[in-house]
C-alpha cells in the first residue's frame, strides 16, 4: 500500500506569505516544529543546505522538498505543507518560482526515499495538484491526500 501523505502531515498552511526562499522554508520548518517532528535546529539545516547545494530541493516546477541530512534535530519523522500565496524564487534554473513548499524530516534514508516516491506520485497526478494548489484549507488539503492514497 502507498504511504498516505495525509497522515504523515504535521502541519498544513496554506496560502502563506514569504519574502524569498529563506522564510519560505522557515515557514515549513516552524510546522515541523508545532508537529514535534523536529527541532528549531533542523529549520537552520534545512537552510543551510540549500546555501551550500544550491536549489537542488526544487524537485519539480513550482515544488521544493525543504530537507536536511537525518540527525538529531529530526525527533521523529514527518512532513509539512505550505503553499504559498506568491510565488518565490530558489534560483533553480527550469523549475522556479515555488508555490509549495513541503517539509521532509526523516530518521533515516529508507525513510526519506519512500515519502519522496508518494509525493512524487502525488504530484505528477496534474488534476490533482491542481485541486491541491486550489486548497485554501487544512482539511481540503487532507481531503485530497487521503482520497488519493485509497486509489
Amino acid at each position: 500500500m502507498a504511504l498516505n501523505l495525509a497522515e504523515e502531515l504535521s502541519s498544513i498552511t496554506t496560502k502563506a506569505t514569504a519574502s524569498d526562499w529563506r522564510a519560505a522554508i522557515r515557514l515549513a520548518g516552524d510546522g515541523l516544529v508545532a508537529g514535534g517532528v523536529t527541532t528549531d535546529d533542523y529549520t537552520d539545516e534545512m537552510i543551510a543546505a540549500v546555501e551550500e547545494h544550491g536549489p537542488y530541493i526544487v524537485i519539480a516546477p513550482g515544488i521544493a522538498l525543504a530537507h536536511a541530512r537525518p540527525a538529531e534535530s529530526v525527533l521523529k519523522g514527518g512532513l509539512s505543507w505550505v503553499s504559498l500565496k506568491t510565488p518565490v524564487e530558489f534560483g533553480h534554473s527550469s523549475n522556479d518560482p515555488v508555490t509549495l513548499v513541503i517539509g521532509l524530516a526523516a530518521l533515516n534514508h529508507t525513510a526519506h526515499i519512500e515519502v519522496l516516491k508518494a509525493v512524487a506520485g502525488v504530484l505528477s497526478n496534474k488534476e490533482a495538484r491542481a485541486q491541491l494548489e486550489a486548497a485554501t484549507t487544512d482539511s481540503e488539503v487532507r481531503a485530497i491526500l487521503s482520497s488519493l492514497a485509497t486509489e
